[in-house]
């Protein structure tokens, strides 16, 4: 059966389409744009199922990736498509940070987990960081209200990977009212108690603890107290992260049972910290936020 779909960019969008690709029953897109938030161009990619295509408002989840990754990382490893083409769900993913350009020199640092590609999903308040690190604000502000005025979405819940975990349970907590799920796979529970997150925060807040606590998930997870339902997080038992003390697991049940708030917490035997891990329980996560957003 030929289908027709129509789904455009408004007459003034900000946004420059960079690639679409047929997959499942919904296409895959990637734009970009202009930050104001970052004053530098970002780049995410969006699964839009043909429901979506066709006018149709969905749910969406917004997935925040780790150190390191891209959007690139999610969307060819992940396998999240076929369960998002299943439900009629949308998938977003942004980049991490911002970065260099050809005309725009953005911070950077040697070491992997501090900045192009290890934003942390905050706003950086010292130099050389606080002209670009902007990522709270371009998150929770700019690309939001940007999605929701070129898509047709009806809600958006936020996950994550790893660092972007830490930045689905932050900014999950920390504005619940943009968001009406939450989950997490391998995520850093308590950045300003792990080496990885105690470096960034020194650059980004400088020596500022009251900063450093605003962009600690597990802190906020405690201070605003229950916002959901329930959330879902995954860890693989045998992630090497866990064992060296950066991903402070233990710290997010503690925050969880003082807000008392529901926390499904499965650790997965033999898995480790890899997209291999992630393509095993991504479909949870979906299945998760589609639920949510049905509760909504």
């Amino acid at each position: 059966m030929n289908r027709s779909y129509n789904h455009s960019l408004s007459v003034n969008s900000q946004l420059t389409q960079k690639s679409v690709n047929r997959c499942f029953d919904g296409e895959q897109h990637y734009y970009s744009h202009q930050s104001t938030s970052t004053k530098t161009p970002m780049t995410f990619s969006i699964y839009l199922p043909d429901e979506a295509l066709a006018g149709r408002r969905c749910p969406a989840v917004l997935y925040l990736s780790g150190l390191t990754c891209n959007a690139d990382n999610v969307t060819h490893k992940a396998h999240f498509q076929q369960k998002c083409s299943e439900l009629g769900m949308i998938f977003i993913a942004p980049d991490t940070s911002p970065r260099s350009s050809d005309n725009i020199e953005v911070p950077n640092d040697e070491r992997y987990f501090v900045g192009q590609g290890a934003s942390y999903y905050v706003n950086a308040t010292q130099a050389p960081w606080a002209d670009n690190f902007n990522m709270q604000s371009y998150i929770v502000d700019e690309l939001y209200d940007l999605l929701r005025a070129e898509f047709p979405i009806d809600s958006i819940g936020i996950t994550g990977h790893s660092m972007g975990g830490h930045g689905a349970l932050l900014l999950g907590f920390k504005f619940p009212g943009k968001f009406v799920s939450v989950s997490a796979l391998s995520p850093v529970c308590a950045a300003s108690e792990s080496a990885w997150g105690q470096a960034a925060f020194t650059e980004y807040f400088g020596d500022d603890k009251s900063q450093w606590a605003q962009a600690d998930a597990a802190k906020m997870i405690e201070k605003v107290g229950q916002q959901y339902a329930s959330i879902l997080v995954d860890q693989g038992a045998a992630d090497n992260f866990l064992a060296e003390g950066q991903l402070q697991t233990p710290k997010l049940q503690d925050a969880c049972a003082k807000a008392k708030q529901p926390l499904t917490l499965r650790y997965q035997a033999g898995h480790d910290h890899s997209y291999y891990f992630i393509q095993t329980v991504i479909n949870d996560h979906i299945e998760h936020h589609w639920r949510m957003a049905q509760l909504s």
